[in-house]
């Protein structure tokens, strides 16, 4: 079997973490943001899960790492 590369465009969106999970940032922090409360994108500007079905297609793109 040939080697499996890692897609990089889900390389530089997704972060693995020591225990396996998928992170991801928020999305909606760049555009429109002189419009948007402080709260909103201190809010937009953290980390998340990838859940369900999702996490296992994006690991499937990271298999090369």
């Amino acid at each position: 079997m040939p080697k499996l590369k890692t897609h990089k465009g889900a390389a530089s969106r997704f972060r693995v973490t020591g225990g396996g999970k998928i992170m991801r940032m928020q999305g909606s922090r760049n555009n429109f943001r002189r419009k948007k409360r402080q709260p909103v994108t201190v809010k937009f500007g953290r980390t998340v899960e990838v859940a369900g079905t999702h996490a296992d297609i994006v690991k499937r793109l990271l298999a090369g790492q």
